[in-house]
């Protein structure tokens, strides 16, 4: 029972002077050491923890409110209370607080303070008597207790009645004095007691009399006669009709009748606040509670047959009803809004905002976005389930939505808040609640289904293409030029730019999809043209954070679509100009040259520099040229370089076509531990004795126009025999003649590319997949295999020279182990890795036509030697010298 009536909550009021919950626990009186005396002790239930420590001291002001409540300042602007669950627990605190101010002040507290007699003659002495003990807490204490203890109150404001009967303005002025001065006492007690139906309205009348004012003001007047008490569903308790009664008129002291206190008298009417505070808190709890109440005001709302009159005064007390739920702490707020969720909320404001009625809507407005703060996830659940009841147009956000654009308010007051309410709930920051993961993607999937089209229906509107445009061709931004001139729908597209901004920041996906279906900154950028300086800023904040992203996407639809045009034709109608948007769009540029963005600055450069090229006050366009010079330049030495090395490998090639060649021929010329260079010089000796043999003549073949050589002596490069794997399986190559090539068509091959030359894996080839077997076995076999990128193994000793027996032709053989890819490829690589043509016919054509073109061969070897090294063969070669009358291993003979 003891720990049921020591409950209490800690509170503190903050510097919006509205206090905070600081937890629940049990509150103590004992001596505490380190305070040295008699301390209010507050131990959290929960864990024991300390939530309070504060010494009762006879200088500090405590006040006993509504039979549950203590309260009092410590230092200055610091407010504390005590909201105990029992009154019994309550009051024996409270003896205790007194009985320690007792003690400590028996030598001051011995008598209290003498009122002079409520008398017309006293009254200045009495003013001057309340005035003169604001300064001590003490002394306030005691005329408190003296005022309370003999009824001094009522008998003042009989005397009110007197003055003002007699019209007596002295007595007036110095009872407005006194009132004012007990209001600045700060008790609960007196509020009790001046506040009660028998008394607030004589001290209203007390305070009407200002001295400082020539004729006093007609608060009374405005109380009783022009401020009404509405009641749109009869309140059957009257102490709850008592408590709203008595609030209204107490706030309106406050807020209309007592001057705004100066940082000196701040503290003096916190208990005021307080007071007003838990009345609103006490109200809430008891409309809460009655849910017979709740359900009928509900069912009035959504009633089709209720008249305009009566749902407009359901709406403003429900505006009134959720604007008193501020003041109730976080859980019993959760409470309260949980309870309107449950009774349908949202439904009734869906039909209420969709009416004519402006004060309708926009105390609507007002509730919505009470239910917005305290929580979008609920308001973003109920959007989402309604395309399953209704259509596009109906729905709660599309209506919020057409609100917002239809504010006949010049200033767009209520725009402005629903603009910022619709931020709210497509805010992906406040979408992380864990109890649904997927609410970020199918809210925003849903809202740029359903609702983006409505948000954007104005923006297109304004900047919609002429109608008879015939010229209008793709990437031009001939769009009507003409904007909205009227202040009103800038200030709305300005709204709408802003939204649509935030959207480019927060949402990745779904605005940039929108963006490029719509061509939307193109209609965008028409705005740059306003004479509304602001809304041409909006359109260019719309572009600068688009391009802040870097995204690639966006960049090439800004190139694709010419879309710097008319932020440069701004800046160029801007002029000299030193305003927002000349500093706003140099910005944009010196964005894009600072960071880099290649594209954009080779587009501007490209298109648009000779425009502002003149533009010297800042070096930003001079920039962008010097970065795009760097950009070109840095290309370029890259192309130069790959073209140097393919003219050196030329060069290399033409030395080794013009070196000596008066070796033996009959010599053979295979030797592994040479470098690679050595192989053509022994293949061109293998074709000057072939040529030999078929012209009857000894002399030296003829130096091709366009050597090439993919081996050049700067640049040695592993062969592809030893750098890819090898397989089983081994054939022969076939080479076969085409009689219908004819020694005119070299010049004409030359130029052909090699994807459309002979291959070597032919039908004619395919027919004869193994050669006879050789009469004589060759010599050697240069075929060494390792893993791509390896260092080549070491060949072995070179065997000695061997000569072909009279009479025997010795075979020339190219032995190829096809990768994966077949023996077809293989036959390609073949001839790319001996640097001779693809083509049979020009290797050996019948008869001196092959000779003839080794030119050919020769001319195409660079080509490729470059497609070599990504082919996937081992190859193995074996070169012989032959006589002039040769037998070929393939059995075919040629002279």
């Amino acid at each position: 029972m003891s720990d049921t009536r020591r409950r209490v909550k800690v509170y503190t009021l903050n510097e919006d002077r509205q206090w905070d919950d600081r937890g629940t626990g049990h509150v103590s009186s004992t001596f505490v050491e380190r305070q040295k005396g008699i301390s209010l002790l507050v131990r959290a239930e929960s864990d024991g923890s300390i939530l309070l420590e504060s010494r009762i001291s006879p200088n500090t002001a405590y006040q006993k409110q509504q039979d549950t409540l203590i309260v009092w300042s410590e230092a200055e602007n610091y407010d504390l209370a005590l909201s105990f669950q029992e009154k019994a627990g309550c009051d024996e605190i409270w003896e205790k607080i007194c009985q320690e101010e007792r003690f400590e002040e028996m030598p001051e507290t011995s008598h209290l303070v003498d009122l002079p007699p409520c008398e017309l003659a006293k009254l200045e002495e009495i003013a001057d008597l309340v005035t003169s003990v604001l300064s001590s807490p003490i002394r306030r204490e005691k005329l408190a207790l003296a005022l309370m203890s003999e009824g001094y109150i009522k008998k003042l404001l009989q005397l009110f009645q007197t003055c003002e009967h007699l019209d007596n303005r002295e007595g007036l002025h110095h009872l407005y004095e006194i009132v004012r001065g007990v209001l600045f006492l700060n008790k609960a007690a007196l509020f009790e007691v001046m506040f009660s139906d028998d008394c607030i309205m004589d001290v209203v009348g007390c305070l009407e009399y200002n001295p400082a004012l020539v004729q006093p003001k007609r608060h009374r007047e405005f109380l009783t006669k022009t401020a009404k008490f509405k009641e749109v569903i009869p309140i059957t308790d009257s102490e709850l009709r008592q408590k709203i009664h008595q609030t209204y008129r107490v706030q309106y002291i406050q807020d209309i009748i007592l001057p705004t206190p100066s940082v000196f008298e701040e503290n003096f009417l916190s208990t005021l606040t307080s007071f007003i505070f838990f009345n609103k808190v006490e109200i809430v709890s008891m409309l809460q509670e009655d849910e017979k109440f709740l359900t009928e005001v509900f069912a009035q709302l959504t009633d089709e047959a209720t008249e305009d009159g009566k749902r407009r005064e359901l709406v403003n007390f429900f505006k009134e009803f959720c604007a008193f739920s501020q003041t109730l702490q976080p859980q019993n707020r959760d409470a309260f809004f949980k309870t309107l969720a449950n009774l349908g909320i949202l439904p009734a404001l869906e039909i209420v905002m969709g009416m004519d009625d402006l004060q309708v809507r926009a105390a609507a407005t007002d509730i919505f976005s009470y239910l917005v703060e305290f929580s979008p996830s609920m308001v973003r659940e109920f959007i989402m389930q309604e395309p399953q009841q209704t259509d596009d147009d109906v729905l709660l956000i599309n209506v919020v939505i057409k609100q917002m654009i239809c504010d006949t308010d010049p200033e767009l007051g209520g725009a402005v808040q629903l603009m910022g309410l619709l931020r709210t709930l497509i805010d992906p920051e406040n979408m992380l609640a864990p109890t649904n993961k997927t609410e970020k993607t199918e809210f925003l999937s849903f809202f740029y289904k359903c609702c983006m089209h409505v948000l954007t229906a104005p923006l297109l509107a304004n900047t919609a293409e002429e109608p008879n445009s015939k010229d209008s061709i793709e990437g031009s931004t001939k769009i009507n030029p003409v904007c909205p001139d009227n202040f009103q729908t800038a200030q709305l597209l300005a709204l709408i730019l802003e939204l649509l901004t935030f959207c480019v920041e927060h949402h990745t996906y779904h605005i940039k999809n929108y963006i490029m279906t719509k061509d939307l900154l193109r209609r965008v950028l028409v705005l740059m043209n306003s004479k509304h300086t602001f809304l041409a800023l909006c359109a260019l904040r719309f572009m600068r954070r688009i391009i802040g992203l870097k995204d690639e996407f966006y960049n090439r639809y800004i190139i694709k679509g010419n879309l710097f045009e008319p932020v440069i034709t701004a800046l160029l109608d801007n002029g000299t100009r030193y305003n927002l948007l000349n500093s706003a769009i140099i910005e944009l540029f010196e964005f894009i040259k600072v960071e880099d963005i290649k594209s954009l600055v080779a587009h501007i450069v490209d298109n648009f520099y000779k425009a502002l090229e003149s533009i010297e006050y800042v070096q930003t366009f001079k920039g962008l040229k010097t970065r795009y010079e760097q950009e070109k330049d840095r290309q370029n030495q890259r192309l130069n370089r790959y073209r140097r090395d393919a003219r050196s490998m030329e060069d290399d090639e033409e030395m080794w076509f013009n070196e000596d060649e008066d070796d033996d021929e009959g010599e053979t010329v295979v030797e592994k531990s040479k470098s690679e260079e050595d192989f053509p010089e022994s293949y061109g000796k293998y074709i000057e004795a072939k040529k030999g043999a078929a012209n009857g003549t000894n002399g030296k073949p003829a130096t091709p126009s366009t050597p090439a050589n993919p081996n050049s002596a700067g640049a040695k490069t592993p062969s592809l025999s030893a750098t890819l794997p090898t397989t089983t399986k081994t054939g022969l190559v076939g080479l076969v003649d085409y009689p219908d090539d004819e020694d005119d068509d070299e010049e004409e091959e030359e130029e052909e590319s090699p994807r459309k030359r002979p291959r070597l894996g032919s039908p004619t080839e395919r027919d004869h997949p193994f050669s006879p077997p050789q009469k004589n076995p060759p010599t050697h076999c240069y075929a060494p295999c390792q893993d791509p990128g390896g260092p080549e193994p070491a060949p072995p000793s070179p065997p000695p020279p061997t000569h072909s027996p009279a009479g025997a032709a010795p075979p020339t053989a190219s032995l190829f182990t096809p990768g994966p890819e077949g023996a077809s490829q293989a036959s390609r690589a073949s001839g790319l890795a001996t640097g001779v043509a693809s083509d049979p016919t020009q290797q050996m054509g019948g008869g001196g036509r092959g000779l003839g073109r080794q030119n050919q061969a020769k001319q195409t070897k660079t080509k490729k030697a470059k497609i070599q090294k990504k082919k996937n063969y081992k190859i193995e070669t074996i070169l012989v010298p032959r006589s002039r009358t040769q037998t070929l291993n393939l059995g075919l003979h040629w002279s």
